[in-house]
This record gives C-alpha cells, structure tokens and sequence, in this order.
C-alpha cells in the first residue's frame, strides 16, 4: 500500500499502551503529536489484515456468501473473505478462504487492489482478488461459521447493488472494479 506524508498533514508518534487483546484484535491506545504542536489520543483496533475473493464463473456469474453479522445485526451479501493467519501471505489466504467458505477452487487469480476499511479507527487492509476458472467442491467452514453459498447474474448483481441489498464495503469496492475497469480486471 502506498504511504503518502505531507508535513502540514503528519502526526508524529509519541507512545503506545495497550487497552484490549481479543481473538481476533487489540485495541492500542496511542498518544501522537499534532501538526499544530498540541498532543491526542488515537484508539486504534489492531487487525491482522483479510483478503476479499470475487468468484467469476465462465458464465460471468458471480459466487456470493450470505452470512449473519453480529456487529451489524443482519445478513449481508458478500464476497468470500477472511482474515490473514499470523505470518500468512495474502497471496496464500486467499485461496484458502475461497475454499473454505464456498469450496470452490481457481485456476487464475488476479490481485487486484488493497483497501484499507475505516482507516479513521483501525489498521485493517483488505487485499481483494478475482478468482476464475473455478471448480466446486465441498465448503467447510470454521465451526462458528454458518455461511450460504449464492450464486447471481451480473445482472442480479447489479440490481442488488441499485436496492442496496449488497451494501458491504469490501463488496461494493471489488464490484467498482470489477464492473468500470476492464484493465485491471481482463
């Protein structure tokens, strides 16, 4: 991911405390120096990374997960996704992941871009993939997963887009993509 530093725009760091560790992140609390010379407190949720996979079959449809999420209260329509094991490479998460919520493999795979996801409070980057040639197989979730394996259109898709029933960050950058740019998808 590229950094950008404009000196007028910086924040220098001065000292770091840890609040929470979890499973799955730490909150870090940390005191920086502002560009006008006063001190703040960032709170920053820690997170290992993910990768995002959007599934393109031969016919151009698209494999989705549908999935209840606790934080938000309600299932979402997305692309398979998960987070990165400690010391994994994206580049091999993203197979895994593919495999293991929907049970499809790829043949090609093409590493779209990076995002970060709400960068005002937390450190997540989500690298996001297009995966084709696929093959099904057998899904096998984690034992605190229960995921629906969907299949729709480009059409279906993009209706869904327009009602607002796809509205996952992660989702809606990859379809951007996907959808306005047949350089990096092609």
């Amino acid at each position: 991911m590229k950094k950008i530093h404009q000196v007028n725009l910086d924040e220098k760091f001065l000292s770091s405390k840890v609040g929470f560790t979890g499973k799955l992140l730490q909150l870090q609390v940390d005191t920086v120096m502002l560009p006008n010379g006063r001190k703040a407190t960032r709170e920053i949720i820690k997170h290992p990374g993910a990768v995002g996979i959007l599934p393109v079959l031969e016919d151009g449809s698209m494999v989705f997960v549908k999935q209840y999420r606790y934080p938000v209260g309600t299932v979402l329509y997305e692309i398979p996704a998960g987070k990165l094991e400690i010391g994994e490479n994206p580049d091999e998460c993203a197979p895994r992941e593919l495999s293991e919520e929907t049970g499809y493999t790829a043949k090609e795979w093409k590493n779209l871009t990076s995002i970060v996801t709400t960068p005002g409070f937390t450190d997540e980057v989500i690298h996001l993939y297009l995966a084709r040639g696929l093959t099904k197989a057998e899904q096998h979730t984690d034992e605190d997963e229960f995921i629906d394996v969907v299949v729709f259109s480009p059409e279906q898709v993009k209706k869904m887009v327009l009602e607002k029933d796809i509205f996952d960050a992660k989702t809606l950058s990859v379809l951007l993509l996907y959808y306005l740019s047949d350089e990096i998808v092609n």
